[in-house]
C-alpha cells in the first residue's frame, strides 16, 4: 500500500522534467494524474468483486504484480503514449491493492484490535505523503525521472512473497454480479469529459465549439445512461439511494468539489518551474512543506469533528484551500508567497482530507450501508480529482503564456473553492447532526 500511495506524490516534482522529456505541455501532461485515476475506478469494482469470488491472495498478488509491471514499462517508456499506457496498468493494480488489503484486514485481524491496524494504513499515506516529494525531487535532480518508478519493483517482489503465506486464501460469502454495464458507461462519460476538459480550449483561449458539443454529447449520454443501469443493478457501482438523503447529496457533491481542488496540486510544480524555475531538489521541498502542513492537520481535523461538528470543519477547509490558491495564483512567481500559499493550502486540505465527509456518510447511513457509502464517496472524490486535473491542465495551456496560463487555472480552482464553502450551508449544524447519528449508533 505503501508503494501505492508513495506513486503520486514521488511523480509530483518530477512532472516538468517529464514534461521536457517528451515534450509536452500542460494539456497533455494532465493525463498522467487523470488516465491513472480512470483506470483507478474501474479497476476498484472489477478486483473487489475478483477478490469476493476466488480469495484476497490470489487477487492481491495479481495486483501487486500488475502494479510492478507498469512501474517496469513506466521506466522503459520510449514516448509519451507508452508511459500513459504503463500508469494505466499501474492504476489498474493499484485499485486492487488499496480494497483488497483493507478487506484481508478484516478478514484476518480482530474488532477489538482491527481500528489501529486500519490506523497503521492511514499512517502509511501519511509518510508517504511527506517522504513522495523529497525522493521524487532528488532522484530526478541526481538521475532522471524515469527512475522515480524503480522501488516500486523490490517493494513488490518483497509484498509478494509474504503475500504467499500472510494474506487470507478464503473468498467472501458475498458474491454478487458485476456491474459492468455501470463501470462501462461511467468510464466512457469520464473519459469524455476528461476529452472535453483538456481540449476544450483553443491557444488563444477561445472555445473549440465543434468538438466541445460533440465531446458534451457522449458525456451526457453516457451519463444518462449510467443512471439508468445503476437504477436496475443489483450491485450498482453508484446506489442511487443515497442520493435520496439532503445531507448525503450534499456531502458527496462536495466530495466533487474536493476531490477538483486536490487536481489543482497536480500542477504546482510546474507553475513553480514556469514563475520561478526551481530546480527538482527545490520543488520537492516546496511539495514536502504542503504534504506537512497537510498531515500535521488531519488529527486536529479528527478532534475538531467532535467538538464542533463536520459542517464547521468543512467550511474551515474550504475556506483556507482557497485562501491559500488565491494566494498562490497572484504570487507563484515570488518564492515567499508561494511558500505561504503551502502553508495555508495544506491546513486547508488537511481539514478537507482528513475525515469529516467520512464522519458524515458514517452517521448517516445505517449499519448494513456503511460499506457502500463510504466506498462511493471515494468514487466521487476521484471523479472529482480527474474533473480538476483535466480542467486545470486545459485552462494552462489555452494561453501562450505559461505563467498567464497557470494564473488562470489557480483562479478557477479559487472559484471551485468559493462554491464549496457555500454548499457547506447545506448540511447539518452540529446539533442535528448528533441527533441524526444517535438512532444508527
Amino acid at each position: 500500500m505503501f508503494a501505492g500511495a508513495l506513486d503520486l506524490g514521488v511523480l509530483s516534482p518530477a512532472l516538468p522534467a517529464l514534461g521536457a522529456s517528451f515534450g509536452v505541455g500542460p494539456r497533455d501532461l494532465a493525463w498522467v494524474f487523470t488516465l491513472y485515476l480512470l483506470a483507478n475506478v474501474v479497476a476498484i469494482p472489477v478486483m473487489t468483486k475478483l477478490a469476493d469470488a476466488y480469495g484476497r491472495r490470489p487477487v492481491y498478488i495479481l495486483c501487486v504484480s500488475i502494479f510492478a509491471a507498469g512501474s517496469v514499462l513506466a521506466i522503459a517508456a520510449p514516448s509519451y503514449a507508452i508511459f500513459l499506457a504503463a500508469r494505466a496498468i499501474q492504476a489498474a493494480g493499484a485499485g486492487g491493492i488499496f480494497p483488497v488489503a483493507t478487506a484481508a484486514i478484516a478478514d484476518r485481524i480482530p474488532l477489538e484490535r482491527r481500528g489501529a491496524a486500519l490506523g497503521l494504513v492511514a499512517a502509511t499515506w501519511g509518510v508517504a505523503a511527506v517522504l513522495g516529494p523529497i525522493l521524487g525531487g532528488l532522484i530526478t535532480s541526481f538521475a532522471s525521472w524515469h527512475w522515480v518508478f524503480a522501488c516500486n519493483i523490490p517493494l513488490a517482489i518483497v509484498v509478494i512473497i509474504m503475500a504467499r503465506t500472510t494474506v487470507p486464501t478464503r473468498a467472501a460469502k458475498a458474491r454478487g454480479p458485476l456491474d459492468v454495464a455501470g463501470v462501462v458507461t461511467l468510464a466512457i462519460g469520464l473519459l469524455a469529459t476528461m476529452c472535453l476538459l483538456t481540449r476544450l480550449y483553443a491557444v488563444n483561449g477561445t472555445v473549440n465549439a465543434p468538438l466541445a458539443w460533440g465531446l458534451l454529447a457522449v458525456a451526457a449520454l453516457a451519463f444518462a445512461l449510467c443512471a439508468l443501469v445503476e437504477r436496475r443493478a443489483a450491485q450498482p457501482v453508484i446506489p442511487p439511494r443515497f442520493f435520496r438523503d439532503r445531507q448525503m447529496l450534499t456531502t458527496y457533491a462536495l466530495e466533487v468539489l474536493i476531490g477538483a481542488l486536490e487536481g489543482a496540486l497536480f500542477f504546482i510544480p510546474a507553475a513553480l518551474v514556469a514563475g520561478e524555475h526551481l530546480s527538482s531538489r527545490f520543488l520537492a521541498g516546496v511539495a514536502a512543506l504542503g504534504a506537512l502542513c497537510f498531515v500535521g492537520t488531519i488529527p486536529l481535523a479528527g478532534r475538531a469533528l467532535d467538538r464542533v461538528g463536520s459542517r464547521a470543519v468543512l467550511v474551515v477547509g474550504t475556506s483556507f484551500t482557497g485562501a491559500g490558491l488565491l494566494i498562490f495564483a497572484l504570487g507563484f512567481g515570488q518564492l515567499p508567497l508561494a511558500l505561504l500559499s503551502m502553508v495555508i493550502a495544506g491546513v486547508g486540505f488537511g481539514s478537507l482530507l482528513g475525515a469529516p465527509t467520512r464522519y458524515i456518510v458514517t452517521s448517516r447511513a445505517g449499519p448494513e450501508q456503511r460499506a457502500g457509502a463510504v466506498g462511493l464517496l471515494s468514487i466521487m472524490l476521484i471523479i472529482g480529482q480527474i474533473v480538476g486535473g483535466s480542467l486545470g491542465g486545459g485552462v494552462a495551456a489555452s494561453h501562450g503564456n505559461p505563467v498567464a496560463g497557470y494564473r488562470v487555472a489557480y483562479l478557477v480552482f479559487t472559484g471551485i473553492a468559493v462554491v464549496a464553502t457555500l454548499l457547506t450551508a447545506a448540511l447539518a449544524s452540529r446539533s442535528r447532526e448528533r441527533a441524526a447519528a444517535l438512532p444508527s449508533s
